[in-house]
């Protein structure tokens, strides 16, 4: 795979590049949060932090979640979740493929918590789950190193029809 596709992700059913990049907090430094610039993604438990310490943060952040996270952990209901402009997305990192809580934790952040925004897979997102990934709501993917992500764009439109509802996104 070229070295570019790894900076590239899948954003509303097109290949772009990936600017966003998770903030490692530096104890040593006195630094828990990152600065109010673009492109920044923090694990929940920071963003939990930040909304105290920065209520009037210019540039929206990404948060990212665990497979195994709690929507409630957003602390948050529905109303408040969907107002929110500190929030560019929301990513759920999957630390195994096969673990499907992820998708789960998805599709409850659509259908009960009402997050309209953009919903992106992060970890381990192999080529063959994204159509699956898509159905349950997420709109982007960062595919997992090693996945071409220009093969992974044209495995969102492998099937024609659908069994089963899925939610109603432009991307699968």
């Amino acid at each position: 795979m070229p070295e570019s596709a790894a900076s590239k992700l899948i954003r509303n059913g097109q290949l772009e590049d990936n600017p966003w990049r998770l903030y490692q907090p530096d104890p040593a430094a006195g630094c828990a949060l990152p600065p109010d610039t673009p492109g920044w993604m923090i694990e929940l438990s920071s963003w939990k932090e930040l909304l105290h310490a920065q209520p009037g943060r210019k540039c929206p952040v990404g948060i990212v979640m665990p497979s195994d996270g709690d929507c409630s952990d957003l602390m948050l209901d529905a109303e408040a979740l969907h107002a929110r402009k500190d929030v560019a997305f929301i990513a759920i990192q999957f630390l195994q493929y096969g673990d499907g809580r992820g998708y789960s934790l998805a599709w409850m952040l659509r259908q009960e918590y009402g997050w309209s925004g953009e919903l992106r897979a992060v970890g381990d997102v192999l080529i063959d789950t994204v159509h699956y990934l898509a159905r349950c709501g997420f709109t982007s993917f960062v595919m997992k190193p090693g996945h071409d992500p220009a093969l992974a764009l044209e495995s969102l439109r492998a099937f024609s029809g659908h069994y089963q509802p899925g939610y109603a996104n432009s991307v699968a």
